[in-house]
């Protein structure tokens, strides 16, 4: 187990996505997946209010919804971590403090909990006075609704911002972020967000640790919904009218769209090498990639999501599997031309 940053949470290295649940995977499946986490030693799920509302035939909430009817069923809530968002929930749009009031005792119901142990601002609200939306998780937090207070998708001068409004009203400061951050995207985190957090002890929760599947080795050519279209035209031509699919298919091509904002000479060439290393200890690409993550400064537990249990145990390997200083040493530099 490893700390939550200042906190007193222990968690697997390793969190469980929930995006998947209510989209690529159903109710049954997603239960499927839980399982398998908790089996393997896994206490931290991360999930959002607005997870998955812009997939055809949802609302959103869908995801928290099949984590409680999951947690209901196993009556195993005191042995996990439950992390989820606010701020795109269609309902509860932007950081209004009644908004992430509202929005939390939505979430809670549908969770069917009483708290939740990770409360993040999903992405940051720029017509909301950052110190309104400071006081309102502070309340929260004082209120014993969420226990640890956390940033998600900001700039290194908000959270910075927060932390100062923090300091001078008093209220509990942000102890986790979850950047974007991995092998292909690490500039902006190390460059800008890091030495913040290891100045002010904050843990470190990175989402597309697999960078949307690059990672794996799965997507190596940009294939046919690529065309010419920037990513929110295509994905809208592809959810109405003539060009409307099921959950799956969607899900199969925003993985692929969102994958091809890798592909460079530069990103390819991480990919083999995770592959080298990968074939050389007989492990698969995503533990490595993971693992190398898992090993960076401030970085406490790295996101992956699975759409199927049996994807699960080479996410959970990564917990375990150390990398060599020369394979660490290879990745740093290939990765490192990235831009």
């Amino acid at each position: 187990m490893a700390r939550l940053g200042r906190t007193d949470v222990d968690v697997f290295p390793l969190v469980l996505g929930g995006n998947t649940f209510g989209w690529t995977s159903d109710e049954n499946e997603s239960h499927r997946v839980l399982d398998a986490f908790v089996a393997g030693g896994g206490n931290f799920i991360d999930t959002a209010d607005s997870y998955t509302a812009d997939v055809p035939g949802n609302s959103g909430g869908e995801s928290e919804t099949i984590i409680g009817s999951w947690l209901a069923a196993r009556g195993n809530r005191d042995d996990l971590v439950i992390g989820t968002k606010v701020s795109q929930h269609p309902a509860f749009k932007g950081l209004a403090a009644g908004t992430v009031t509202a929005a939390l005792d939505a979430s809670l119901v549908r969770l069917g909990v009483d708290h939740v142990d990770v409360y993040y601002a999903h992405f940051d609200d720029p017509k909301t006075p950052l110190a309104e939306t400071a006081g309102a998780f502070d309340a929260l937090h004082k209120a014993g609704k969420i226990r640890v207070v956390a940033l998600s998708n900001y700039t290194a001068p908000r959270i910075r911002e927060w932390l100062d409004i923090a300091r001078r009203e008093g209220f509990e400061p942000p102890a986790v972020v979850q950047p974007d951050y991995n092998l292909v995207t690490r500039h902006r985190y190390e460059r800008e967000i890091a030495p913040i957090l290891a100045e002010e002890g904050i843990a470190a929760v990175p989402y597309f640790a697999l960078a949307s599947g690059f990672l794996t080795g799965k997507y190596r050519q940009v294939g046919p919904y690529r065309k010419a279209l920037p990513y929110f035209q295509l994905i809208g031509a592809f959810v109405t009218g003539k060009n409307r699919r099921n959950k799956q298919e969607f899900g199969e091509v925003v993985r692929r769209v969102l994958a091809s904002r890798y592909f460079t000479e530069a990103g390819l060439a991480v990919v083999e090498a995770v592959e080298e290393i990968a074939s050389a200890r007989g492990v698969e690409m995503s533990t490595v990639a993971i693992a190398w993550l898992r090993g960076r400064p401030g970085v406490v537990a790295p996101i992956a999501s699975a759409r199927t249990a049996e994807q699960l145990p080479a996410l959970l390997a990564s917990a375990e599997f150390e990398l060599t200083e020369d394979e660490v040493a290879a990745l740093d530099e290939v990765s490192a031309r990235v831009e």
